[in-house]
């Protein structure tokens, strides 16, 4: 995700500008313009910015009323925060499969709904969407809120429309390594107004900014918490979101020769796109049934400094198998996790990811893609 190859003086401007008309307020100018151009960008009524992607996700539980006794479905392979969130509200977290789109199993999702499930939280896992349509079917069948976690597949589509707002709400990320970058921050949307006013409440220390009053009297309806973002983050963010655009051009080129050449190779499988989704591209995710084959090929990838983004890299802070510690309240074992998750560990463990870069020129990419295949093939 390369939102951090594009910083340059833009950005640098911006943040400047900042400190020489001495305007470093919370929650001020560009917060806004910034909240504002985002809503337009993915065709949400609402952004409500924060202070990041995991903040994003705990408000939006909070201000649906989620407490300890709910439960809230989600998928085993996202990054922590998604279950840290859940757990941080008093929530059991209720974790099924992933299919070979490495995303939410659909198939599992009605079998684990109960009377206390009151949410239900896809993740959109490396710029690929889950399936939306059928999950917001079940989601409505039984009147259950849908909260996106869309922090790897900002620029990505549902049909004619952005992915992220097909769903009651989204949340997004804009660390370090995500699509666009602000350092750390997060933005929370929706096309629901009285929801829109309890995230920018409860990330305010429960302030409503009510204009007849000054701050320091300001009123209030629920408490809340900081997760307020800065003019910085937003200054940073304002100019990243300009070159978005590029971002998703440019990934797309980059994919498209990776996938031209691992098309060519048998017993080679391309991870698994719903049809409605045109994904990011931030990288190419390719599987190989041959466990063994996959591992001597990723022996030889690092030889050739070839990375690999997640999978398997981080894997243990993207899989629900390795986090023991998240499920204690509820005493699952380290083994009953890797029994619980044997069909997501199928497919997690045959796959590898290729990181894209935006900035790398096509002709590397070209080598690297054809020095890619050619090491895949030495092996299937």
């Amino acid at each position: 995700m390369p939102g951090y190859e594009l910083i340059n003086n833009s950005e640098k401007k911006a943040v400047n500008e900042i400190f020489d008309n001495k305007e470093l307020f919370y929650n001020g100018k560009r917060v806004k313009k910034f909240e504002k151009e985002f809503a337009r960008y993915i065709g949400s009524k609402y952004a409500v910015a924060v202070s990041s992607g995991t903040a994003a996700i705990k408000i939006a539980l909070k201000c649906l009323g989620i407490k300890a006794g709910d439960e809230v479905i989600t998928q085993s392979f996202t990054f922590i925060a998604t279950l840290e969130a859940i757990v941080d509200v008093g929530a059991t977290p209720i974790v099924i499969n992933v299919d070979d789109s490495l995303n939410m199993d659909v198939k599992e999702l009605e079998k684990h709904i109960t009377k206390k499930t009151k949410a239900i939280i896809p993740v959109h896992m490396l710029g690929v969407a889950a399936e939306m349509s059928k999950i917001n079917k079940i989601a409505k069948k039984f009147k259950i809120p849908v909260v996106d976690d869309n922090c790897e597949a900002l620029g990505a589509k549902w049909g004619k429309d952005k992915l992220g707002i097909q769903s009651d709400i989204c949340t997004w990320s804009f660390d370090n390594g995500k699509t666009i970058t602000t350092g750390e921050g997060g933005m929370i949307t929706t096309n629901n107004k009285d929801l829109s006013m309890l995230f920018r409440e409860y990330r305010d220390h429960g302030h409503q900014n009510n204009p007849k009053f000054p701050r320091g009297r300001d009123t209030h309806r629920i408490y809340g918490f900081n997760f307020r973002t800065t003019e910085i983050n937003a200054a940073i963010g304002i100019e990243q979101l300009k070159k978005l655009n590029f971002i998703v051009r440019e990934n797309k080129k980059r994919y498209n020769i990776y996938k031209k050449e691992l098309l060519k190779i048998k017993h080679l499988k391309l991870r698994r796109i719903p049809k409605a989704n045109i994904p990011l591209c931030d990288c190419i995710i390719f599987s190989i049934d041959d466990l063994n084959k996959i591992k001597k090929i990723l022996i030889e990838l690092s030889k050739k400094n070839i990375i690999t983004k997640n999978v398997p890299d981080a894997i243990e802070w993207h899989f629900a198998k390795y986090w023991d510690h998240i499920f204690k309240e509820q005493k699952i074992s380290k083994q009953q996790l890797e029994t619980k998750f044997l069909k997501s560990s199928y497919y997690l463990e045959r796959s590898i990811a290729i990181p894209i870069f935006v900035k790398e020129e096509l002709k590397q990419t070209t080598k690297k893609a054809r020095e890619l295949s050619q090491i895949i093939k030495s092996f299937v």
